[in-house]
């Protein structure tokens, strides 16, 4: 039996959150653990997750500050963002110049911020990436917490933190209860090659069945998240190649030219899930493990990294002063941190998926106007613009680009 010696931290779950959190927590000194049960050389894999991830310019600024920035081999700057309604002439327009000159984001294909949180990994002595490994058995004792991986590794820490999903293990053992109902839609999700530039712009346009998100991707290609009702998403995923990229450009429009669909197409259950706590003794909830929201304004992972930025704040403050990082008021402080802002943008996701995949005509001419409204308030719409940079209230400092 392999006992790693005790360690500041025990993450369960390497995906993207926890990755990020055992980066930011390394690039401080602290010594962690990752447990996680896929083989690190699989994540990386164009077949393994064909999805791309909208960054907020804050979350850009905290890649910046924990080092992954440089390894990231390629990103898309969100210059502008356009959303419209049907066959509305009316729309709501966002201009990144309006706030000045960083981008209100960065798209980024989810394989290659895999693949640049293993390398910064590799410089972080102080971070040790057990995978494919699963946790048996967890015990959470009143001073230390003591888990048994399934290779018989014993890995000892004051605190774990539980990044391990939307079906969190870890919040099943603690009994921590979610609020959770499901939309009765699937995100479609793919690349496309178009003939015209995008020129960093990224559409979101409304339709009967849901969202139909249109994001830059490098060169002349978008990634669409593309939102259907359940019982219609497997037909779609199944129709030919020149089917399919009839129905993609029913729904794009010709204004980049001609579409061809590139690579696999995947396809997502949506739902929300909000965990009734994030702690519980010794234990924090971050990511999708505490929330998960539906993809309307692709905040599902900043939302997840918010969690890091505030979290990595607390346990290095706490580390500095000598403070038992399990201590129960660190995770008090963080769950006071995040609820509201994660309880607020749930319920704005999802009250906006329903008032956008509504048909009644009065609805929809009250919708439309308010997108036009808003359009022509230069300050409410600077106000919301700064929301989807991330950059609106009480930030960690990894947030505003600062070094913990």
């Amino acid at each position: 039996m392999d006992a790693v010696q005790p360690v500041d931290a025990l993450i369960v779950g390497g995906g993207m959150v926890g990755l990020s959190l055992a980066i930011a927590l390394g690039a401080s000194g602290l010594d962690v653990v990752v447990v996680d049960r896929e083989d690190p050389a699989r994540a990386v894999f164009p077949t393994f997750d064909g999805r791309a991830s909208a960054i907020a310019d804050a979350s850009a600024r905290m890649f910046e500050a924990i080092g992954l920035w440089p390894h990231l081999p390629a990103s898309q700057p969100i210059l502008d963002i356009r959303v419209t309604d049907r066959a509305s002439p009316l729309f709501l327009h966002y201009d990144h110049r309006d706030l000045g000159d960083r981008p209100f984001g960065q798209m980024i294909e989810n394989r290659h911020l895999r693949q640049a949180q293993q390398a910064r990994l590799a410089e972080l002595p102080s971070v040790r990436l057990l995978a494919p490994r699963q946790v048996v058995s967890l015990d959470r004792g009143p001073g230390l917490v003591t888990a048994v991986l399934d290779d018989g590794t014993v890995v000892r820490a004051p605190l774990v933190i539980a990044a391990d999903g939307r079906n969190s293990v870890l919040r099943a053992q603690a009994g921590i209860e979610v609020v959770a109902w499901d939309y009765a839609q699937s995100g479609i999700v793919c690349t496309v090659e178009h003939d015209l530039p995008h020129n960093g712009v990224a559409q979101e346009r409304f339709l009967p069945s849901g969202p139909f998100a249109i994001l830059p991707l490098t060169g002349n290609r978008a990634s669409l998240v593309w939102t259907e009702r359940r019982d219609l998403a497997p037909a779609m995923l199944r129709l030919d190649d020149a089917a399919f990229d009839a129905e993609i450009l029913g729904r794009f429009g010709d204004y980049l030219g001609s579409v061809r669909a590139i690579g696999p197409r995947w396809s997502y259950p949506l739902s929300l899930h909000l965990a009734n706590s994030y702690v519980s003794d010794r234990l924090i909830l971050i990511g999708d493990a505490a929330h998960g929201i539906h993809p309307i304004a692709g905040q599902g992972l900043n939302l997840g990294l918010r969690d890091v930025a505030a979290l990595a704040e607390i346990l290095v403050d706490a580390l500095r002063v000598g403070r038992d990082l399990g201590d129960a008021t660190l995770g008090e402080r963080y769950e006071r941190w995040r609820r509201f802002d994660t309880v607020v943008l749930a319920g704005v996701t999802d009250a906006l998926n329903r008032l956008f995949s509504n048909e009644v005509e009065p609805v929809v001419l009250a919708r439309d106007l308010g997108l036009a409204a808003v359009n022509a308030m230069p300050p409410l719409k600077r106000l919301l613009m700064r929301h989807a940079m991330g950059g609106v209230g009480t930030l960690p400092r990894l947030l505003r680009g600062e070094a913990l």
